[in-house]
């Protein structure tokens, strides 16, 4: 017999969703720091793209953290698409943004730390999401 309950598993990846699309939205504000700034297919942007992007994947990740709140059938693509993002934007990160010139080790684990827990989290979100294809709507 299906569950309609969606576990603490995918309420916490939900709730981070939801949170990352609040923080897309606001990254043109470079509220973290001058170095920071939404990084789109490898490479960080500014300006005006900066704002439009943002608002744009906000927009992506709140529909798919609705999605997954819901339990909907849909969000399975979805969660399959966005975990291929996420890995192709951190491939082409290192040949598409430069390294700053002070980075030291700490850059380097930080780069590797965040690499591991973005590909993992996001692909273990789709991974999740399709094992409860019976329970989904």
């Amino acid at each position: 017999m299906p569950s309609r309950e969606r576990g603490t598993a995918l309420t916490v990846l939900a709730v981070a969703l939801a949170v990352l699309a609040v923080s897309d939205v606001l990254k043109p504000l470079r509220l973290e720091g001058a170095d920071t700034g939404l990084v789109f297919l490898g490479r960080r942007i500014t300006g005006p793209a900066s704002a439009v992007a943002g608002v744009a994947m906000g927009a992506f990740l709140l529909t798919y953290a609705t999605g997954l709140w819901g339990l909907r059938r849909w969000a399975v693509p979805v969660a399959w698409a966005y975990a291929a993002y996420v890995t192709l934007n951190l491939v082409l990160f290192p040949f598409r943004t430069p390294q700053p010139a002070d980075a030291g080790i700490g850059y380097v684990v930080f780069g590797v730390v965040y690499t591991i827990l973005a590909i993992g989290g996001s692909v273990a979100c789709a991974v999740l999401l399709g094992r409860r294809r019976a329970d989904l709507r």
